[in-house]
């Protein structure tokens, strides 16, 4: 079952489509020329507080998932929760695991990007300023909502790169051991795409090339 996250993102999404489509579509200068019949409207609505609270909201839930994810990650690297998969999914065996970390700097790197998603999450439109000797004594902050919420899903693509090389590491290990796992068809013909993306990672290695690789492909 899916987590209420990702129900809340999707409805998140469809209602600020709505807005954003909204905004774009419309005419917002101050003033509006009319230059078929010469007129001039003046009172145009050109404060960009509905794309700011749209920004706002979507990389708060989008933010919001990769905190889960980030949850996920760190049950899959711990032997105390992972259900006997090996400390930090390390490939290594013998006298060899003693000196491999596996996954661990991945993890690591996954909680940093989460942390600075969730950080950016605070609401750039609540940090309005006045300018232009008062005459503006209220701004949107939109432009600055929509960068912060492009930074938001950037780190969030990284979170989800970083979580399904991990996935990819635990189906390995259970497969290597005889479980049976109930894997969909689609499930089945990405996890093969992965084996020739990253493959499995039996020692460390230096992982941003896949890592880019993978997100790339994403």
């Amino acid at each position: 079952m899916r987590s209420p996250c990702y129900w809340i993102l999707e409805d998140v999404l469809t209602f600020t489509k709505g807005v954003i489509e909204a905004e774009l579509n419309s005419t917002n200068d101050n003033p509006v020329i009319d230059v078929e019949s010469g007129r001039v409207f003046h009172g145009g609505m050109f404060y960009g507080g509905h794309m700011a609270m749209a920004m706002d909201l979507i990389k708060t839930q989008v933010a919001s998932v990769a905190d889960l994810i980030d949850r996920q990650m760190a049950c899959l690297v711990d032997p105390k929760f992972s259900n006997g998969l090996p400390a930090n999914l390390s490939g290594a065996e013998g006298r060899r695991k003693t000196i491999n970390h596996g996954l661990k700097g991945l993890q690591i790197s996954m909680s940093a990007w989460t942390a600075e998603a969730l950080k950016l999450t605070m609401p750039a439109s609540s940090f309005s300023r006045s300018i232009e000797l008062h005459n503006q004594d209220k701004v949107s902050m939109g432009t600055i909502s929509a960068r912060d919420c492009i930074r938001v899903l950037d780190l969030v693509e990284q979170v989800l790169v970083g979580m399904t090389i991990a996935i990819r590491q635990a189906v390995e290990f259970r497969k290597r051991v005889g479980v049976e796992l109930e894997i969909s068809e689609n499930t089945e013909v990405f996890l093969k795409q992965m084996n020739n993306l990253v493959g499995f990672i039996e020692e460390d290695e230096f992982l941003e090339p896949k890592l880019r690789r993978l997100l790339s492909y994403i």
